[in-house]
């Protein structure tokens, strides 16, 4: 039995992956993180609280997931912000590793570069650059440009940014087609078909990672 630990289950990303992961992986065991419990969970799915960054898998994991992310505005602070996109991120990943997990997929964002001047693509670079010591014989770095999809909660600015893409959407092809936007549904489809193609470190931008959406999960 694969076993499947997931941080972020109740963001747009993660609930979607964890829908995807229930539906095609039905005999798998999956462990999510999250301090609220996710509504209505199947019998293979087991609820792991997050109190203050405390928390242990039962068992050992092959695969972790992390859909971890933030906002300026909700986190209120750069140090804040930087708790969730790079502490929080790379805990996950040293407690996964510990409990024998090979395979890592991580949601970061297009544009993520540790040079950055912009802060929030430079957290994002950086917490993808320390990932990569962990030494997972398979990486995930998943990069969406604007994600598509209904939230539980409201992103003013995110809101704004979808409305203006569906105005000027006809201008993302040739070499701006890695910044159209993609549903959210789509990068977990790919997230979870490149979990299950070898070894080694593979950055799938928006173009990419629609494409891998449209490949059969195993």
């Amino acid at each position: 039995m694969q076993k499947i630990a997931i941080i972020g289950a109740t963001g747009l990303v993660g609930s979607k992956l964890l829908e995807q992961i229930v539906k095609h992986k039905s005999n798998s065991k999956v462990f999510v993180v999250s301090r609220n419990q996710p509504a209505n969970l199947p019998d293979n799915v087991e609820h792991i609280p997050l109190n203050q960054g405390d928390y242990s898998f039962p068992d050992e994991i092959s695969t972790a997931f992390c859909c971890l992310g933030t906002t300026m505005k909700k986190a209120g602070s750069k140090e804040a912000f930087r708790k969730v996109d790079f502490d929080m991120v790379t805990e996950f990943a040293q407690r996964a590793k510990d409990c024998g997990a090979k395979n890592f997929a991580v949601v970061s964002s297009i544009g993520a570069n540790a040079k950055s001047r912009n802060f929030y693509l430079r957290t994002k670079g950086q917490v993808e650059d320390e990932l990569k010591k962990f030494g997972f014989e398979r990486l995930i770095i998943a990069r969406p440009s604007l994600l598509l999809g209904k939230r539980n909660e409201k992103r003013f600015g995110e809101d704004i940014g979808k409305v203006l893409y569906k105005v000027f959407s006809f201008v993302f092809i040739g070499p701006l087609k890695k910044y159209k936007g993609i549903n959210a549904e789509d990068v977990a489809k790919a997230m979870l078909v490149l979990s299950k193609q070898g070894k080694g470190t593979v950055i799938a931008e928006s173009n990419a990672l629609q494409l891998f959406s449209k490949k059969h999960i195993e």
